[in-house]
């Protein structure tokens, strides 16, 4: 059964970190570029970050740019985000997903398929 699940989500204070964490099970993460999504209440998904699966090239939404990096552990089958600085706006539903890639504006959210659960991050002091 191809499953994702993600963790490390939590309350954190404004200028505070977090490390999420997506891992698979049934199936290899090394083939797959991974995408991780945010949804805040009462707003769309958005792509935040995506690594791809051969040579580790990365995607940034402009708005976590030089504040979170999406790395990945072959060996554990996991992908990360380590998000640095964290602001109020950052509050969210973060998911993990499969996908084939990403544009210029980011990953299509319609182009990702299997998806986690989602891990709740709270920002807020």
């Amino acid at each position: 059964q191809v499953q994702l699940v993600e963790s490390g989500g939590g309350l954190v204070q404004p200028g505070g970190s977090l490390r999420l964490s997506c891992a698979a099970s049934g199936f290899t993460l090394d083939y797959y570029v991974i995408g991780w999504f945010r949804q805040a209440p009462g707003k769309e998904r958005e792509g935040v970050s995506c690594i791809s699966s051969s040579d580790g090239s990365t995607y940034y939404a402009d708005s976590v740019k030089g504040r979170f990096t999406i790395s990945r552990d072959n060996a554990k089958n996991t992908v990360y985000l380590q998000m640095n600085s964290l602001k109020p706006e950052d509050t969210a539903v973060y998911y993990c997903a499969t996908g084939t890639g990403w544009g210029p504006g980011g990953p299509a959210v319609y182009e990702y398929d299997h998806w986690g659960q989602g891990t709740q991050v709270t920002v807020s002091s």
